[in-house]
């Protein structure tokens, strides 16, 4: 019986010590081993011995990337306003003994740097600027934080404001603010449109009036070749007709004389047909009668001259 117990104590302490000797890392994660309270060295992914009773682990350090929020803290800007900013770091160990034994409380102390940093670069910042200019403030914050966390092991990565809230009075003086601007630029956007409106009206009526001369000018050489070819084909008709005269007359009379005195009785006859009541004749009714011998001769001497 004191056999079995005995055995069954030495099986419980075996299993013991094996447990505390074989540690078994994740991945990404190291453990910092310590002998006797002193470092010892750093326990990589894996399968790992210890000496039971003389090494301990002293702390699981992570790998990687780590986030930690900052919550809203009230951030004074140079302009003396007062507004609520909160962040998020990212964040990754590089070194994790100094990591473990440079600093007692990590998050804590990376969060108050961030504080003191965000406290510092809006500080230097207007109202406007801060607004503005987030991502010029994120890369300050994020140097001021890789600068000061590098005697900790730590590489800071990123930092991303988030919000920036301010007071209620500036917030809706900026509403009103965005909203004249959003009338000024709509009052711009119509002005310019009508004045392209006009340009394109004026382009229009430009374009419409040279049309239209060019068609006023083609019409009027028209209208003036017409004539032309009219009068032409007239004074070839005339000359026609004149040498037909001439040629029916002959030698026995005078051609001129007879398309005269024609032209004198149809001048008569006009105005003989227009006249209602009243008849106009010359004064000299001598060259009427002369005019009318004449025609008379010549249509005698038409009549008696022998066919060759």
């Amino acid at each position: 019986m004191s056999s079995s117990i005995v055995f069954f104590g030495l099986s419980l302490f075996l299993l013991i010590v094996l447990m505390r000797t074989i540690k078994i890392v994740p991945q990404k994660q190291v453990k910092i081993i310590e002998r006797l309270g002193k470092y010892h060295r750093t326990a990589e992914a894996g399968l790992n011995t210890v000496l039971p009773f003389l090494d301990s682990v002293r702390s699981t350090i992570d790998l990687r990337e780590q986030i930690t929020k900052i919550e809203p803290q009230p951030v004074i800007t140079r302009d003396n306003v007062t507004m609520e900013v909160d962040a998020v770091i990212y964040y990754l160990i590089a070194d994790p003994v100094r990591a473990t034994y440079e600093v007692q409380n990590l998050p804590w102390g990376l969060e108050q740097l961030t504080l003191s940093a965000l406290r510092n670069v809006i500080g230097q910042l207007d109202l406007d600027h801060t607004l503005s200019s987030r991502d010029t403030t994120n890369t300050q914050l994020r140097e001021a934080l890789d600068s000061a966390t590098q005697q900790w092991g730590v590489k800071v990565m990123r930092i991303e404001l988030k919000n920036i809230t301010p007071p209620e009075e500036i917030r809706l003086t900026m509403e009103k603010q965005m909203t004249a601007e959003r009338t000024r630029r709509a009052v711009v956007t119509t002005a310019e449109g009508d004045k392209a409106s006009a340009i394109l009206r004026a382009e229009g009526q430009k374009q419409s009036q040279i049309v239209n001369a060019e068609g006023a000018k083609e019409a009027a050489i028209l209208a003036a070749d017409g004539q032309a070819q009219a009068r032409l084909r007239v004074a070839e008709a005339e000359g026609q007709a004149i040498m037909a005269i001439a040629k029916a007359i002959g030698t026995s009379g005078n051609p001129a004389q007879y398309l005269i005195a024609q032209r004198y009785l149809e001048s008569l006859t006009n105005i003989a047909t227009n006249a209602q009541k009243v008849v106009f004749l010359p004064f000299e009714a001598t060259g009427v009668m002369a005019s009318l011998g004449g025609i008379r001769e010549l249509l005698q001497a038409q009549t008696i001259e022998p066919p060759k």
